[in-house]
């Protein structure tokens, strides 16, 4: 049996429109985030997820309830939360993403490395194999735990997986499609 992930990114945030790299900074969705995530429920109406799981922060929170409260159930949980940049939570994305790289296994100032989101998101796999085999599930969450999706579960190296990142040819789309 496998589990399928279909993976969203939380809608845009006060941050994102300002180019601040919120890390674990709990911002608010901004009007273009409210709608977007008001528009991924009629996007995937045509998709049947058994749960979704979110992302604890309130970004990815009111992403999730948005776009599927009372239609399909919502777990948050921490472990799907954005790199924790430390001491530059909420600080400049020119500061912060040529940082990201170097980051890899060297863990931001007081925060962690993406190795440690690639541990976190592992941990949350493992969970998701032996609870929900044969499901469909929902991943509302950030930029770390897809790229940590990657590279677990697409065989990418971290300097692929950043460097084939959707955000840097803003190639959204509705959803990113992961087998377990």
């Amino acid at each position: 049996m496998t589990v399928k992930i279909t993976y969203f990114v939380h809608g845009t945030t006060t941050d994102n429109e300002k180019e601040i790299s919120s890390g674990w900074f709990d911002v608010e969705l901004s009007e273009k985030g409210v709608r977007q995530s008001i528009e991924l429920r009629e996007q995937t109406k045509d998709k049947e997820f058994d749960v979704i799981f979110c992302s604890d922060l309130k970004r990815a929170v009111n992403s999730a309830k948005l776009a599927w409260e009372g239609k399909i159930p919502i777990i948050l949980d921490k472990r799907l939360r954005e790199c924790n940049y430390g001491k530059f939570n909420a600080k400049p994305s020119s500061i912060v993403e040529p940082m990201q790289e170097e980051s890899i296994t060297k863990k931001f100032p007081e925060g962690e490395s993406y190795e440690d989101v690639k541990t976190r998101i592992s941990d949350f796999l493992n969970f998701l194999k032996n609870n929900y085999d044969g499901k469909s599930v929902a991943i509302v969450a950030h930029k770390a735990p897809q790229l940590a999706l990657d590279v677990l579960l697409k065989g990418k190296t971290w300097e692929q997986a950043f460097n084939d990142d959707w955000r840097k040819r803003k190639a959204w789309q509705p959803g990113w499609e992961y087998i377990l």
